[in-house]
C-alpha cells in the first residue's frame, strides 16, 4: 500500500490534521475549528486546491471516484480535474467529507452481500460437516469440484514390462481397456480387464467398467499398481448364475423363510427392495492376530455380519464386521504361511482409507473355490447393483448397433458343419452316417501319404523329436512352453475360473509329450497329451490313440468344436499380451 500523509497549517489559530490513504482515499479526517470567526468556504477550496495537485502529481485511483451521485454513474477522473461546476455549492471534489458517509454505506452493503450470497441451509449433520456449533453449512463443507486436465497413469503387462499412457480425469476402467486393445492389437472379446495390485499387501482386484481409473489411483500407494489382462468371469455370473451361487448358501431375509427360485436369482440381488443375502461358514482372521476363528456369516445390503450364537439370524446375535459401502473385496495372492491361513481360498475386504496398514484389513478364508466365488460376486452386486448388469450389457448394445453398418456374416458353428464329396464334377452332401466317417478316414489316409512322400523328399516331419521346440504351435497364444503346474494354476485363476479356460504347456515329466490344462466347475484339471506312432509316423493323441492329430493346433481346434473325452468344450484360451 501506498500511503501519502499531508499536513496543511493554515494559522496558529486553527489546526487541520489530514490523513490521506493512497489506496482507500474515502477515510478522510478531518477539520477542527477552534475559532467561530473563521472563513470555512475559503478554508474548504485551499483544501480541495491541495488535495488536487497532490493527486494528480501522484496519480493514485481511489475508490472515491466511482461512487455515485444522486443515482448518476461515475464520471472519469480527467472530467473531475478539468470540468468546471456551475457554481461553488454544486462543487465535488474527493476531499469532501460528504462521500465518507456513501463510502461507508456501500461497504456495508457489499460486507452484507457477501454474507448473504451463501443461504443459510440447515445442517442435518453437524459433527460431519462442520463444527458442533454451527447450525448451517459453510462454503468449504461443499465437495470440491471433479479435478480436469490429464494424468499420466503407467499399466503393466503380466510379464512385467509397462507402458505409459496420459488419460483425462473423467476416463473410466472400461474406456482404458478398449484404449489399449486398439493400441496393442489384442482381440476385441469385451473380457479384458484392469487390475489393482497391491504387492505389499499381496492384493488385487478387477476395476469395475464405470470406475474412473483417476479416482482409484489416487488412493493407492507408489508400490501399487494396474495390470492389464484378461478377466472372462467379471460377467460370467449373468450366464451362468447357479454355478456362482449354490443353493444352500442363499437365501431370503429374516423375515422370511424358503430359498430364492433360479429364475428370480440375479433379479433379487439386482433390485434394491428385496432382501437376498449370502450365508455360511468363514474363517475369520482377528485384527491385530495371526489367529482364525470359524464364524456364521451373513452378506447383506448392510454389510457383512457374524452370528455371536450358533447360526442364529436374530438382531442382538449379529455383530458387524465390514462395511460395504466405503469398502472393496480383494482376492489374496500371497500363500498360506504368510497369514498362516486355514485354506488356499483367501480374499480380503480393504477399506478404502486403508494404504499400507496390514492391520486394518478384514481377511477372510473360504472352504472351497465356489464358496470363495460366491461371495465375492455377491460383494460387487450388493454394492453396485443395476450399475453391473448395465456394464454387461453396453459391450452387446454396441455389438448390435455395429451389426447394422455392416454387411451379415454368416456364422460357422459345429451344427452348420456337414461332409462334403468333392470327387465328382460337383460337390454333394453325404447324409449317411457311415459314408461320411469312411470319407474321412479315406482323406486322412491320403493326406498321411502326402505327408510321408513330402518326408521322403527331404522335409522334415513336424514332429520329429529333434524338432519339437520349432513346430507351429509354439506361436499360438494358448500356448506358453515350459510353465510349471503351480504357474498355470496361478494363471487361470487371475483369468478367472470359467467353464472352457485352457492351456497348452510342455510336460515337465515327458520331455516328448505335451499338457493340456483346462477348467470345469471351478477345478482345473490336467490331460496328458501324448506321441504315438503309426506307420512310420508320428501322431498326437489325447485319448490314447482313438483320435490322433498331426499337430496341436489340429488338436484344439477339434476339441473346439467337439468334448470328445474332455469334461466340455475348449472355449477361453488363456492369453498373455505384451505393452
Amino acid at each position: 500500500e501506498l500511503f501519502l500523509r499531508a499536513s496543511i497549517v493554515c494559522s496558529p489559530r486553527y489546526l487541520l490534521l489530514n490523513t490521506i490513504n493512497g489506496c482507500d482515499i474515502k477515510y478522510l479526517f478531518s477539520i477542527l475549528l477552534l475559532k467561530d470567526d473563521v472563513d470555512l468556504e475559503a478554508l474548504v477550496n485551499d483544501m480541495n486546491s491541495s488535495f488536487e495537485s497532490l493527486y494528480t502529481s501522484c496519480s493514485v485511483q481511489t475508490e472515491s471516484t466511482s461512487l455515485l451521485h444522486n443515482g448518476q454513474p461515475p464520471r472519469p477522473a480527467a472530467y473531475h480535474t478539468h470540468a468546471q461546476p456551475t457554481s461553488q455549492h454544486q462543487r465535488l471534489c474527493r476531499s469532501q467529507p460528504m462521500h465518507i458517509l456513501a463510502v461507508r454505506r456501500l461497504q456495508e452493503e457489499d460486507q452484507q452481500y457477501r454474507t448473504s450470497s451463501l443461504p443459510a441451509i440447515p445442517n442435518p449433520f453437524p459433527e460431519l460437516c462442520s463444527p458442533a456449533s454451527s447450525p448451517t453449512l459453510s462454503s468449504g463443507s461443499f465437495p470440491q469440484c471433479q479435478p480436469s486436465g490429464k494424468y499420466i497413469i503407467k499399466i503393466f503387462s503380466e510379464d512385467g514390462m509397462g507402458k505409459v499412457v496420459e488419460i483425462p480425469a473423467d476416463m473410466t476402467a472400461r474406456d482404458l481397456c478398449q484404449f489399449l486393445v486398439y493400441k496393442n492389437h489384442c482381440v476385441d472379446d469385451n473380457s479384458w480387464a484392469l487390475v489393482e495390485h497391491h504387492p505389499a499387501l499381496g492384493l488385487e482386484r478387477c476395476l469395475e467398467d464405470h470406475e474412473l481409473v483417476v479416482q482409484v489411483q489416487a488412493s493407492m500407494t507408489s508400490e501399487s499398481k494396474f495390470l492389464f489382462r484378461k478377466n472372462y468371469a467379471k460377467y460370467e455370473f449373468f450366464k451362468n448364475p447357479l454355478n456362482f451361487f449354490p443353493e444352500q448358501m442363499v437365501a431370503l431375509c429374516q423375515e422370511t423363510s424358503g430359498t430364492i427360485p433360479p429364475s428370480q436369482l440375479l433379479q433379487n440381488f439386482l433390485n434394491s427392495s428385496s432382501c437376498p443375502e449370502i450365508q455360511g461358514y468363514l474363517y475369520v482372521k482377528e485384527m491385530g492376530r495371526k489367529s482364525w476363528k470359524k464364524l456364521y456369516v451373513f452378506l447383506r445390503r448392510s454389510g457383512l455380519y457374524f452370528s455371536t450364537k450358533g447360526t442364529s439370524k436374530e438382531p442382538r446375535h449379529l455383530q458387524l464386521l465390514a462395511d460395504l459401502e466405503d469398502s472393496n473385496v480383494f482376492t489374496v495372492i500371497t500363500g498360506r504361511k504368510l497369514h498362516n491361513a486355514p485354506t488356499d481360498f483367501k480374499f480380503c475386504i480393504k477399506p478404502n482409507k486403508v494404504r499400507n496398514e496390514v492391520k486394518e484389513l478384514r481377511m477372510l478364508c473360504a472352504e472351497d473355490e465356489q464358496s470363495r466365488t460366491c461371495w465375492m460376486t455377491a460383494f460387487r452386486l450388493f454394492k453396485y447393483g443395476i450399475l453391473l448388469y448395465q456394464n454387461y450389457k453396453i459391450p452387446q448394445q454396441r455389438k448390435t448397433l455395429l451389426s447394422h453398418f455392416s454387411a451379415p456374416v454368416r456364422s460357422v458353428s459345429e451344427n452348420s458343419l456337414v461332409a462334403m464329396d468333392f470327387s465328382g464334377r460337383i460337390g454333394r452332401v453325404i447324409d449317411n452316417p457311415v459314408e461320411a466317417q469312411s470319407a474321412a478316414m479315406e482323406e486322412g489316409h491320403a493326406w498321411r501319404k502326402r505327408s510321408q512322400r513330402m518326408n521322403i523328399l527331404g522335409s522334415p516331419s513336424p514332429l520329429h523329436a529333434s524338432s519339437l521346440s520349432g513346430v507351429i504351435h509354439r506361436t499360438q497364444l494358448w500356448f506358453h512352453g515350459r510353465l510349471s503346474r503351480e504357474e498355470s494354476h496361478k494363471m487361470i485363476n487371475q483369468q478367472g475360473r470359467v467353464d472352457g479356460m485352457f492351456l497348452l504347456r510342455d510336460s515337465q515329466s515327458n520331455p516328448k509329450a505335451f499338457v493340456l490344462t483346462l477348467c470345469h466347475h471351478q477345478k482345473i484339471k490336467h490331460f496328458q497329451i501324448l506321441l504315438c506312432e503309426e506307420d512310420g509316423q508320428m501322431f498326437l493323441s489325447l485319448d490314447d490313440g482313438a483320435t490322433k492329430f498331426t499337430d496341436l493346433i489340429q488338436l484344439v481346434e477339434f476339441y473346439v468344436l467337439n468334448r470328445g473325452v474332455l469334461p466340455c468344450k475348449l472355449k477361453h484360451p488363456c492369453t498373455t499380451v505384451a505393452l
